[in-house]
């Protein structure tokens, strides 16, 4: 198994561009079903992604990152905005979100996605090979022995015996169960890989090895990952860029080692004083930052700064006016009023 980036794509070159995007879901009410408003899960999400990184997309639960994620694999059609596609073969830039059901269809090769489940993502009525085969089977023509050998390929490629094929998942532990659910979104010869918090349900023990697994495979694939998740500490390990969302809203963006070391949004330095430090001594040198009230309604967010009832920054202007994400230094963008003003808490080095 061999992946090989489109024609004339190197390290490092845009694979996909997020503008604008827009998921809006309808809220239904009354025997008539009328249309009453809408949950704006994702709301002007802008991000590129770069072939052969890793991008991280965090925040609380129900900020709207996995919604992003299912939008970019076209799980949801996006109510609005685009997502342009380097990666096609014959050097054609490709927006996904304007694609009909038939047209998308030969990407689903090239964007795959690994879920945070590893017990309900597997058919348990079927064997191993049914269901890594199944991408195979529905988006090829590749039938029979080449099927076969594929399907092993695959398992053999995430660490497990080619002979597993044979089983059924309820024979498995839970962090082989998901090398079968990776070695499933490996078997099409991905180019972008979504991971929907693909270590959150496995026992901490087998976490590191998983996370080890991914960044080999990404190295010997040439694989670019999306990594959705709400634990920084495996974000850090395992991102090169990091977006921070909060209510449908992208806030933040910016490489790795600087989002930990100076975050320029509030939200996101109020996350980063909640990372574990595993060395004693530094436990007592930063506060904990505990945000007051509930995340906001992203059905009735509030007026201006969607974050500011939970700042303690928060200032007039904040109340009124919703801040612009801008680029404020190379590599960095924020959606903050006073992001130039403020002198902000990264995490503690361990």
């Amino acid at each position: 198994m061999s992946t090989q980036p489109a024609s004339g794509q190197q390290q490092g070159d845009i694979l996909l561009q997020v503008r604008n995007l827009k998921m809006y879901f309808p809220i239904v009410k009354g025997a008539f079903g009328a249309v009453k408003g809408y949950v704006r899960a994702a709301d002007d999400i802008n991000f590129d992604i770069r072939f052969g990184e890793t991008v991280g997309l965090v925040g609380e639960s129900g900020c709207g990152k996995t919604t992003v994620g299912r939008c970019i694999v076209r799980a949801y059609k996006p109510t609005g905005g685009q997502m342009l596609y380097y990666g096609s073969n014959d050097g054609q830039v490709v927006d996904l979100a304007e694609l009909s059901e038939d047209q998308v269809r030969p990407y689903r090769r090239d964007i795959r996605m690994i879920f945070q489940d590893p017990y309900s993502s597997l058919n348990p009525r079927m064997p191993v090979f049914e269901n890594v085969g199944e991408g195979l089977l529905n988006l090829t023509d590749i039938r029979g022995k080449d099927l076969e050998e594929r399907v092993k390929d695959a398992i053999v490629r995430v660490g497990l015996r080619p002979e597993y094929i044979r089983r059924f998942p309820h024979a498995f532990s839970g962090g082989e169960r998901q090398r079968i659910v990776i070695a499933r979104a490996l078997v099409t010869n991905p180019r972008l890989v979504v991971c929907d918090e693909a270590v959150a349900a496995l026992d901490v023990s087998i976490r590191a090895q998983v996370l080890n697994l991914l960044e080999n495979l990404r190295n010997d694939l040439n694989l670019t990952y999306l990594f959705v998740s709400h634990d920084l500490s495996v974000v850090r390990y395992i991102c090169d860029r990091v977006v921070v969302m909060y209510v449908g809203k992208m806030v933040e963006s910016a490489p790795v080692n600087d989002l930990f070391a100076r975050p320029l949004h509030p939200y996101t330095e109020a996350l980063m004083s909640s990372v574990p430090i595993q060395n004693p001594r530094q436990r007592n040198r930063g506060a904990r930052i505990r945000l007051e009230g509930e995340v906001a309604d992203p059905s009735n967010p509030p007026t201006g700064c969607y974050f500011h009832p939970r700042c303690r920054y928060a200032q007039e202007r904040c109340r009124v006016e919703q801040p612009v994400l801008r680029e404020v230094a190379p590599n960095r963008m924020v959606a903050c009023h006073f992001a130039e003003e403020l002198d902000l808490q990264g995490a503690i080095q361990a």
